[in-house]
């Protein structure tokens, strides 16, 4: 049992490696990270069929149970993307939907009793945020050179204006980063920790005796009603970041 809400998302070395001044410990977050590749890998496994005359695999005419689930995601991926940016989205398709189903998997294992959800730290949260900020900004210097900056200058703009909203546009644009990777980890971190303090107070009221020991399957009603909103604040968190990186990117492709 833990001792305090927050004890969960301590980060903790199971057994330490380190060479010189460089340290490889494994840690449970590294471990969940490898899980959630291993699920993934384990999902396309299980969606595959025997292979062909080309002698390579692939997916059954007649959709089993998990490829059923795994084309979901993939569409609903693919539909944010032609949403969003069209048909010139398609090549960043194999990008966003490993970046939707590594968010999806890690929120949806952290609800796991004794499990450690990886997103709910801001350092990963935030890398994954600053990463997708530095890629958008290097395709669209790519593709527009010094027009790029027309981002930071709304259309039909005076001189007088432009001297304004310039420095607004320009820390608004700084701050999506900060923004995205601070949506996820609040999110996460703020919901399990409530999930942790209806559970310790329904185990405080459990060791009660006589009749208020049976006054404990009030919160433990409101567990599982906070269980299950976890479950959609999961599956809408890992939504809400990838149409956010859509959108951004958005922006990069054609400069709104």
């Amino acid at each position: 049992m833990l001792t305090t809400p927050l004890e969960q998302f301590q980060i903790i070395s199971l057994f330490s490696f380190k060479v010189f001044c460089l340290d490889f410990s494994m840690t449970n977050l590294v471990l969940i990270n490898i899980i959630v590749l291993l699920i993934y890998s384990a999902g396309v496994f299980l969606c595959s069929s025997n292979t062909t005359y080309l002698e390579e695999t692939t997916f059954y005419f007649i959709p089993n149970n998990w490829q059923i689930l795994l084309e979901t995601i993939y569409d609903v991926v693919s539909q944010l993307l032609f949403d969003n940016i069209n048909s010139e989205g398609e090549k960043y398709f194999p990008f966003v939907s490993v970046l939707f189903t590594f968010i999806l998997f890690s929120n949806l294992i952290g609800l796991i009793p004794y499990s450690f959800t990886v997103t709910s730290h801001l350092i990963v949260t935030f890398s994954l945020s600053l990463s997708i900020f530095i890629g958008i900004n290097i395709i669209c210097i790519q593709k527009y050179k010094f027009e790029m900056l027309s981002l930071f200058i709304p259309a039909n703009t005076s001189f007088g204006l432009a001297l304004l909203l310039v420095p607004i546009e320009f820390v608004s644009y700084i701050f999506k980063p900060i923004s995205l990777g601070v949506r996820l980890f609040a999110n996460l971190m703020a919901g399990h920790t409530l999930l942790k303090v209806i559970v310790g107070f329904s185990w405080s009221m459990l060791l009660l005796e006589d009749f208020f020991a049976v006054i404990h399957l009030i919160p433990l009603l409101i567990l599982v009603l906070l269980v299950g909103l976890e479950l959609g604040v999961a599956i809408i968190q890992a939504y809400v970041f990838t149409i956010l990186t859509c959108i951004y990117l958005n922006d990069g492709i054609n400069l709104h």
